[in-house]
């Protein structure tokens, strides 16, 4: 007897005009650690630099949000080269911060910085939106930035996120932005 399917599942393909969003393969790890392994990118996701194993794990991590959550996070590819942009999606990582969003999907993104600029996180953030309405309905989603990290403050404010809450997560500052999940206009 088992208690919990644990089969493959199938991850939506999300395109916009200029990406398309599927879900991790084992043969993203490469691109995967060097983006996870650049000081810039990791600046303000928990400040250093990660390792294979832990990168390894972060995409074990992505499956499973897949398979329990039924959502999670895309690899982002650049269309026209098929190039590994980044990361879009939605989480639930249990967070311990004040005041909680545990059990409110927590929308996150990273691009490497060589696509930094060009409209490519906007662009792909709205594609997550748009999926999450379909999703979640009217429900609230989050997301959590550094007060720093003004490019994503950015992507976020062109999202209809806005400031909720100040807070700390291990021991740094972090803004808390929210929204209700509704088309985009």
């Amino acid at each position: 007897m088992t208690d919990i399917a644990l089969g493959c599942v199938e991850v939506p393909i999300l395109e916009t005009p200029r990406l398309l969003m599927r879900g991790h393969r084992p043969e993203d790890l490469e691109q995967a650690v060097e983006l996870w392994s650049d000081p810039e990118v990791v600046r303000f996701v928990g400040g250093k630099p990660l390792t294979r194993e832990e990168v390894w794990a972060r995409m074990l991590r992505y499956v499973g949000h897949w398979t329990w959550m039924s959502y999670g996070l895309w690899v982002v590819e650049e269309k026209t080269t098929n190039q590994f942009i980044g990361e879009v999606g939605f989480a639930n990582h249990k967070r311990d911060t004040q005041p909680s969003f545990i059990g409110e999907p927590e929308l996150g993104w990273v691009l490497a910085t060589r696509f930094h600029g060009k409209g490519y996180a906007t662009e792909a953030v709205r594609a997550a939106v748009e999926w999450g309405s379909q999703r979640f309905g009217a429900q609230r989603t989050i997301c959590m930035i550094h007060p720093e990290n003004i490019p994503s403050l950015r992507v976020a404010e062109k999202c209809s996120f806005r400031e909720w809450q100040r807070t700390s997560y291990r021991g740094e500052p972090a803004i808390l932005l929210s929204r209700e999940l509704r088309k985009l206009a």
